[in-house]
């Protein structure tokens, strides 16, 4: 199951990079979405297109249940069955849920009438009517960034390395996923980092439309005056963490 949901999630970080990509040089022609939406129809249109996706949202669901096993019964290595790691794997049991349904619904035919950007400000929208509605949103929001910043100094300090077996492969190899491992991880951190600190701007401005989905962030970082290249770095380091989790999917202790 491990393995299956590190591929299918490599195929949708790869998809949303080369979209990205397309975005950053003007190719899209305004109608396509670097998020998981825009990968999905991406995959759809290609020749038997909606089995793909169907494999995709099946390996999504075989990540799901691999990260519940890992809150339930501790994950390999030594300090598998440390509390922090079992919160951390229910937490991302809880994230992979949610796009495995995303994708089987849209795998089903129920899921394409929103982009990501419109169902993050819609969720926005619902959240800040509830009661104590700004604080939940901004805590969401701070919880994400926080997350991605995680994500990227994990990708710095290379801790992925204590979950690959790849003591028989060559220094050249090992040298390669690790340089997949830190671009990919601090492309795929900044994201999210960025996607938190949106979130938290609409809390405290009581906006629902200052929330970004990945599309709209990752079309912000076209905005900088690095320009599109900005983008174009972002979006290449996705298709790589994209890479490195196939690399994972062949190597990684579960």
């Amino acid at each position: 199951m491990a393995r299956c949901g590190l591929v299918a999630r490599g195929l949708l970080y790869v998809l949303i990079g080369v979209i990205a990509v397309r975005v950053a040089f003007g190719g899209s022609g305004g109608g396509e979405e670097a998020d998981r939406t825009g990968a999905l129809q991406e995959l759809a249109e290609k020749p038997f297109g909606g089995v793909l996706v169907w494999a995709v949202g099946i390996g999504l669901v075989c990540m799901t249940l691999w990260r519940l096993s890992e809150a339930v019964l501790g994950a390999a290595g030594p300090d598998g069955d440390k509390v922090g790691k079992r919160l951390a794997a229910a937490a991302r049991t809880v994230f992979y849920g949610v796009v495995a349904f995303s994708v089987l619904s849209f795998a089903a035919g129920s899921g394409g009438g929103q982009s990501g950007d419109e169902q993050s400000r819609d969720v926005t929208a619902q959240a800040l009517d509830l009661p104590g509605g700004p604080w939940w949103v901004a805590a969401a929001g701070a919880g994400i960034a926080i997350g991605g910043v995680v994500i990227a100094v994990q990708a710095v300090r290379r801790t992925f390395r204590k979950h690959l077996a790849m003591d028989r492969q060559p220094e050249g190899v090992r040298k390669a996923v690790e340089l997949l491992g830190v671009v990919g991880g601090l492309a795929r951190g900044a994201v999210f980092a960025a996607v938190g600190a949106f979130v938290v701007h609409a809390a405290v401005s009581y906006d629902p439309a200052k929330a970004k989905g990945v599309d709209d962030t990752l079309r912000t970082f076209a905005e900088t005056p690095a320009g599109p290249w900005l983008l174009v770095a972002v979006a290449a380091g996705l298709v790589l963490f994209g890479v490195f989790s196939w690399a994972m999917a062949i190597w990684r202790r579960v």
